[in-house]
């Protein structure tokens, strides 16, 4: 319990005997006005608001961790009472500037996913493409598109509604990506490797540069709107979609396309020869998901 004489009482949850004066069993003396309070669901941890919030310790006399943005003071605070648990950690997230209940998770597993903060039994979108894990993750400005950093030492850039990615960037020198971002004016990328470099990339590699003449962007842009009319017809879609690749990389994708074509082989063999409903299908957005905690 909090009031505006700054203390967190903890009271007992049994009524008092006859004649026994109700007291608290631990107070704890803050330094602000306390406006809201909310306790974890499982853990002795709860969450205070005022000026600022408080993550406390029920043992503890201090706050383990204070959070302050702002000259505002807040007036409720809350635990998410939902977690997700995947097969393996998940490094980062960064949210979306446009959307602000969209985050993608960089994950151990070689995948990013994509969430709705207001729907996470499931990822909006799997985003697979790395032979390696992702180690970092940022947003372009206009939401529509993020960039990954990966250990096979490979820089890709997603766009948020699909699951393969548009480009990929590497050099023979660049070695285990730590650290990439996305320049607030969506021409360039930014990213920070082990041989303690840093490189500068465009976000769109075929981009030109520099001032444009009229009759140059009209090329471009009627180029572009070709490009888009028959993205689908066979051979254009293979030119666009064909990138180098490092030998390391190209050899760990056939590889993991040999194994995925296997688990695909084996669980179709097991479906056919069990009874009818026993095993069903699981759609691969769902397939990392361990547990959803409510």
């Amino acid at each position: 319990m909090v009031g505006d004489d700054k203390t967190v009482k903890q009271w007992k949850m049994e009524s008092p005997e006859y004649g026994e004066e109700e007291e608290p069993i631990h107070t704890i003396l803050g330094k602000t006005v306390y406006t809201g309070i909310d306790h974890h669901w499982k853990d002795a941890v709860f969450a205070t608001c005022g000026h600022q919030v408080d993550i406390w310790d029920e043992q503890r006399t201090s706050p383990m961790c204070s959070l302050t943005w702002g000259f505002d003071s807040i007036s409720s605070v809350k635990f998410n009472p939902v977690e997700v648990i995947l097969t393996m950690r998940t490094n980062t997230i960064c949210w979306n500037p446009m959307e602000a209940f969209i985050f993608t998770a960089a994950n151990e597993d070689y995948n990013l996913y994509t969430f709705d903060m207001r729907f996470l039994e499931s990822p909006v979108m799997v985003h697979m493409d790395h032979v390696s894990a992702v180690l970092d993750v940022d947003y372009s400005p206009t939401g529509k598109e993020f960039v990954s950093a990966s250990f096979d030492k490979s820089v890709r850039i997603f766009p948020v509604d699909k699951g393969h990615s548009r480009e990929v960037y590497h050099t023979k020198r660049m070695q285990h990506v730590i650290t990439v971002k996305w320049t607030s004016d969506n021409k360039y990328i930014l990213c920070g490797s082990d041989e303690m470099n840093i490189r500068l990339w465009k976000a769109n590699a075929s981009e030109k540069l520099g001032v444009l003449a009229p009759r140059e962007k009209a090329a471009m842009n009627y180029n572009q709107k070709l490009k888009e009319k028959f993205q689908y017809h066979p051979k254009i879609r293979r030119i666009a979609q064909h990138r180098h690749l490092p030998k390391s990389i190209f050899c760990q994708i056939k590889e993991q396309r040999i194994m995925r074509e296997a688990r695909r082989r084996k669980e179709l063999n097991r479906r056919k020869h069990s009874k009818p409903g026993s095993m069903p299908f699981v759609p691969e957005r769902k397939k990392h998901i361990v547990a959803v905690v409510k």
